[in-house]
């Protein structure tokens, strides 16, 4: 997903939550440093049973100055081949919503 449209930052989405279209969007060659292994969490350290019942008090995650640098690289490459792509970006920045009677696995996109 893309900030840009999806309003959220730049992570691997699961298949089951995305509808398939048949739109094609030509990119140029994403960034050698986008893998996998960007995506992945760290694991969270166990505990022992006397910090069970401490509060936690652990910081939030801070986003890296990689992966905002990353992301406008990523973004700089998205956006004008969305823009060369007839209607898409108002497609992409607009509701998906469904009314009684239509089933997505029959729609035409």
């Amino acid at each position: 997903i893309n900030a840009e449209y999806g309003g959220v930052p730049l992570r691997r989405v699961d298949q089951a939550y995305v509808i398939a279209t048949s739109t094609k969007v030509e990119l140029p060659a994403l960034p050698d440093s986008l893998t996998d292994s960007l995506f992945k969490r760290k694991a969270k350290p166990t505990k022992n049973e006397k910090e069970m019942f401490v509060e936690n008090t652990t910081e939030e995650p801070k986003i890296s100055a990689e992966k905002i640098a990353l992301q406008k690289e990523v973004d700089a490459l998205v956006v004008p081949a969305v823009k060369s792509v007839d209607m898409l970006q108002s497609y992409l920045r607009s509701r998906f919503t469904l009314t009684k009677g239509q089933f997505p696995h029959e729609m035409k996109f």
